[in-house]
């Protein structure tokens, strides 16, 4: 069997009063991410180790900020979409680690319920998503919650 490893990256500004999506759940928070979609940085972070793993560009390049139909959607449709895509060159999922940076909300409430709302879409078990969060210590842009940032690393198997 053939295996590829992907990683991915995202970042999003913090704006009082805007809805806080991580990872498919909404987070009770003074504070959300901006973007064109709904901001979810770890579903980006996801999409694009997934799309990485296998050369297929990034999620810029599959869905443009630019692209009107795109506008405050749901991530979730844009993760089960690099999923599709996957499965059409032949891999599936076998697990994904992934990180989030940020200085609050503290996420550890929150993990269980992103986990849930992730593994169906990739088709995988709940034990095959994991998500961990950290700080900056106060530093950099995340410590001083001007934005936010996460990183994903997934591991794709031939079918």
């Amino acid at each position: 069997m053939s295996f590829r490893i992907g990683s991915g990256i995202d970042f999003h500004q913090l704006e009082e009063g805007k809805p806080l999506w991580i990872g498919g759940v909404n987070i009770p928070h003074h504070k959300g991410a901006v973007g064109h979609s709904d901001a979810d940085v770890l579903l980006h972070a996801i999409c694009d180790a997934l799309l990485g793993a296998l050369a297929l560009g990034d999620i810029g390049e599959h869905f443009p900020n630019t692209d009107p139909a795109y506008k405050g959607i749901d991530s979730k449709i844009l993760l089960s979409k690099c999923v599709a895509l996957i499965h059409q060159k032949g891999y599936q999922v076998v697990n994904v680690d992934a990180t989030l940076c940020l200085e609050e909300p503290k996420i550890r409430p929150f993990v269980a319920s992103m986990q849930a709302a992730i593994a169906p879409l990739l088709q995988v078990q709940v034990d095959a998503v994991s998500i961990k969060a950290t700080t900056t210590e106060k530093m950099g842009f995340a410590g001083r919650e001007e934005g936010l940032m996460a990183q994903a690393t997934v591991l794709l198997q031939q079918s």
